[in-house]
């Protein structure tokens, strides 16, 4: 069985060119976009279209309410099932998306057995504002005498995170390593042809800001209206995704309406470093491709 993957960063194409590679090679899409998960989170996503949607078959677009927040996990089995489902019709199968963080569940295990129960995680919390990151450190420290290897203690989201899994497992952030290096990954006896676009930089900024013009023409603060009464802010991923945490600083007075543009294409670029840096860094083989 063979998965053919094509990414690139925010704007550099990737609907267009999955759509002419999918019905020139008979294939079907399984969207690796974490927003197109959510109902409703349609301009600020740059979805697919409804027009675009009947060219190809789509995966794992609109399976989620917006405050009902996916994980990698979840979205692992389900784009197993998924391709298999697509495999077993005599289809190819093509993910489509520039998420690192599900796109690596093609490629290796993202996700363990630990679970961290919500009232631990609600004590690590107020530990973490009553007390400082230092004291997460220091207590970090003593459940790992051997050390704390790569982790980034400046960081208060991986100390956190860390720190929760210490303490929900009652093992080490090395034995914790050594379990999940052992954990096959979803797709391991999978073929993998992984294409990644890049567009001249020059280019790229200016399709994101045209890109950023056109979802405020389409009624991106609308939209944003709308998912707030559906519980937009009981997702923290969707709400603070780009275009919408700005539209939501818009909308509380904490930014002008002249500025509401300029501020969305700003995060938009930062996106687009991280995302390089992720292509760069964690991308398996690949080939490059101009859109």
């Amino acid at each position: 069985m063979k998965l053919h993957v094509v990414t690139g960063c925010t704007a550099a194409g990737k609907t267009e060119w999955a759509l002419r590679w999918a019905e020139a090679h008979g294939a079907e899409i399984i969207s690796c976009d974490s927003l197109l998960f959510y109902r409703g989170m349609d301009i600020g996503t740059a979805k697919p279209t409804p027009a675009e949607r009947a060219r190809i078959p789509h995966h794992l677009i609109d399976v989620r309410a917006v405050n009902e927040p996916m994980n990698v996990a979840s979205y692992a089995m389900l784009a197993r099932i998924v391709a298999e489902e697509i495999v077993a019709r005599g289809r190819r199968v093509l993910v489509a998306g520039g998420s690192g963080f599900y796109l690596k569940a093609f490629f290796a295990a993202v996700t363990d057995a630990v679970e961290v129960p919500a009232d631990l995680r609600a004590q690590v919390a107020a530990r973490l504002a009553a007390e400082g990151l230092a004291a997460l450190v220091a207590e970090l420290e003593r459940l790992n005498p051997a050390g704390l290897g790569a982790l980034d203690r400046d960081n208060p989201r991986r100390v956190t995170r860390a720190l929760e899994r210490c303490l929900a497992s009652g093992q080490s952030l090395a034995q914790l390593a050594a379990e999940f290096a052992r954990i096959p990954a979803p797709f391991a006896a999978w073929e993998k042809e992984v294409t990644l676009l890049e567009r001249p930089p020059a280019e790229l900024e200016a399709r994101i800001e045209a890109r950023v013009a056109g979802m405020l023409r389409q009624g991106l603060v609308e939209e944003v209206r709308r998912l707030r009464a559906a519980g937009l802010e009981e997702n923290p991923s969707a709400a603070g995704a780009i275009g919408y945490r700005e539209v939501r600083a818009l909308l509380d007075g904490r930014l002008a309406p002249g500025q509401l543009a300029a501020e969305i294409v700003r995060n938009t670029r930062a996106l687009v470093k991280k995302q390089r840096t992720w292509f760069r860094t964690q991308l398996p083989a690949h080939r490059t491709a101009v859109p």
